[in-house]
């Protein structure tokens, strides 16, 4: 509850926290689900021409995008020696490839020769070299030169000084990232808490089930921070979930929020237009209609959230041939999402297990690619089957068109629909990016990190 005597920061919405409804759950959360990490960082508006100046974009690009650690593709996307997949961000283009069993490295997409891009469009591919549409020119798996027609003309060249551009790669629960930092410091340093908690999630275990991409017209910084924060939930989603979500800022790359499913507390909209879900509240039936579960009667005692988490269990696990027996209350429900710099989130839970992407589309600063990979647990033993090809939706288009997405198509429609409308309203602003001190302190602290990177020495 909010006093006029608190410090910056310290006011929560009323009613129970995250924490204690973990606590009380039939099966407690793991640790990490229970770590708390908040910083008061500041009140100060955002310039919105960080959002709409192309200056600004061209310096993300040349001083952050050029220098940070990116996700690139996923292991299964080249399972085999020869397989490669490409990555574009802004001007940008890598080849990430299985150069070896157990061995993958990154090179820069364009030719030593007269920098011809080597590889076309984004995506996967095999072959045993790589070769220069325009010249011929060719390259091993490991980027050594192969072979150069007319070699007799270039006695200056040779595999030490022309052999492909190496860009840092390495490997994290699946997931494959790229940095064009030719001083690179470790992976490991961005990723920060995430190694430790997600020793508990792992989603090198999970498989690719759909891979949606969208184009979004709006800045790529405006359309993932309609993600960071539930503080839209009851407006966006016409939800009573998310008032007194939980938001954690473990260092300058990682940061996080829980919301929980299946459960509210109607105080935490004690401030919020109307009584709207606080006169009368929604009774535990009604909650547990509201998960996507087989639906049942509630016996005196009983709450929607553990019924559902272990209604969950049984149907999810049926379907997946997975034990999630031992899996708590909040991985099955919550929505737990995990946010590393720049553009990435990762989801460990059940219900709600995904990673989401946003790059900026080409030197456009007004567009953007969402990419949403659901993510799925994987039968013990089994192995990561064939990805599946991207589903491509247009600007216009509903993800309501998915219907793999289920129930979460609606969802995603809601969360983007704003987007274009703020974008709009961000050139036409007089003023600043005004932020609430705790459930958008997530946006705040990815914008120092951007601040981090743009004012390095280079």
């Amino acid at each position: 509850m909010a006093h006029s005597d608190s410090k910056p920061g310290e006011a929560r919405a009323q009613g129970g926290t995250i924490s204690q409804i973990l606590a009380s759950d039939a099966r407690p959360a793991p640790e990490p689900l229970t770590t708390e990490a908040y910083e008061f960082l500041g009140d100060a508006d955002l310039p919105a021409s960080r959002y709409t100046c192309p200056d600004f974009f061209k310096q993300e690009m040349n001083a952050m995008w050029s220098r940070t650690w990116q996700w690139a593709c996923r292991e299964e996307h080249i399972p085999e020696v020869g397989d490669h997949y490409v990555y574009d961000i802004g001007p940008y283009s890598v080849i990430v490839t299985r150069v070896a069993e157990g061995e993958i490295k990154a090179f820069v997409n364009s030719c030593t020769h007269r920098g011809t891009r080597l590889l076309g469009e984004e995506g996967p591919g095999y072959g045993q070299s790589f070769n220069c549409p325009f010249h011929g020119w060719s390259w091993h798996l490991d980027g050594a030169l192969k072979d150069l027609p007319g070699r007799w003309d270039f006695p200056h060249v040779c595999e030490a000084t022309h052999s492909l551009q190496e860009a840092a790669c390495e490997s994290w629960q699946g997931f494959v990232f790229v940095n064009l930092d030719p001083d690179a410091p470790p992976l490991s340093e961005q990723l920060d808490v995430l190694p430790e908690h997600f020793a508990h999630f792992p989603l090198e275990n999970r498989r690719i089930r759909l891979h949606v991409q969208k184009v979004l017209p709006a800045n790529w910084k405006a359309a993932q921070e309609a993600f960071v924060e539930a503080y839209h939930n009851f407006t966006t989603h016409d939800s009573p979930t998310g008032a007194n979500a939980q938001y954690d800022i473990f260092g300058p790359n990682v940061s996080r929020f829980i919301h929980n499913i299946g459960h509210y507390h109607p105080e935490s909209l004690s401030d919020y237009p109307g009584d709207k879900w606080r006169a009368p509240p929604l009774t535990e039936q009604e909650l547990l209609a509201g998960l996507p579960v087989t639906q049942r009667t509630l016996e005196d005692g009983e709450t929607a959230r553990a019924v559902g988490a272990q209604l969950l269990r049984e149907e999810m696990g049926a379907q997946l041939n997975v034990d999630f027996s031992a899996v708590s209350d909040s991985e099955m429900l919550d929505s737990i999402e995990y946010h590393l710099f720049p553009n990435a989130f990762f989801f460990p839970g059940t219900l709600i297990s995904m990673a989401y992407r946003f790059r900026p589309m080409g030197d456009d600063v007004d567009s953007c690619l969402f990419e949403i990979l659901m993510l799925e647990p994987l039968p013990e033993g089994m192995k990561h089957p064939d990805p599946p090809e991207p589903v491509h939706l247009s600007v216009e288009q509903s993800y309501t068109d998915v219907e793999e997405l289920a129930w979460l198509g609606a969802v995603y429609d809601q969360d983007t629909g704003n987007l274009q409308l703020q974008q709009q309203g961000l050139k036409a602003t007089r003023k600043g990016i005004t932020l609430g001190n705790y459930q958008e302190a997530r946006i705040r602290r990815f914008h120092l990190t951007l601040d981090d990177y743009l004012q390095a020495p280079r």
